[in-house]
C-alpha cells in the first residue's frame, strides 16, 4: 500500500516503514504526527484520487530525527564589472517514519 501526501508545499509518494526527508516541522522526537492532506492512495489495482484530498485518509508518521541538507553554494559573477557575489544556504528537514497508512 502507498499514498501520495503533501506537506511542507512539497509531495511525496511514501509507503509503509519508509523514512522520508521533509520540511521541518515544529515536532519533538518521538512525536506521532498525522498527516491528512493525502491526494492519493492505492494498494495493487486499485487506486483512490481525491478531488484534492482523499476523504477519510491519514497517515500516520513518528519523527525520527530533526538536521540540516549539505550546504548549497550560490556564486553570482558579473564578467568585466568587477561584481563577485558568494552565498550559501542549508535548508532545515525533519526526518519522520511512515507507520501506517489508513483509508
Amino acid at each position: 500500500m502507498y499514498a501520495v501526501i503533501k506537506t511542507g508545499g512539497k509531495q511525496y509518494r511514501v509507503s509503509v516503514g519508509e523514512k522520508i526527508k521533509v520540511e521541518q516541522i515544529p515536532a519533538e522526537v518521538g512525536t506521532e504526527l498525522s498527516l491528512t492532506d493525502v491526494l492519493m492512495v492505492g494498494s495493487g489495482d486499485t487506486v483512490k484520487v481525491g478531488t484534492p484530498l482523499v476523504d477519510g485518509a491519514v497517515v500516520k508518521a513518528t519523527v525520527v530525527a530533526h538536521g540540516r541538507h549539505p550546504k548549497v553554494r550560490i556564486f553570482k559573477l558579473r564578467r568585466r564589472k568587477h561584481y563577485m557575489k558568494r552565498q550559501g544556504h542549508r535548508q532545515n528537514y525533519t526526518e519522520i517514519r511512515i507507520d501506517a497508512i489508513e483509508g
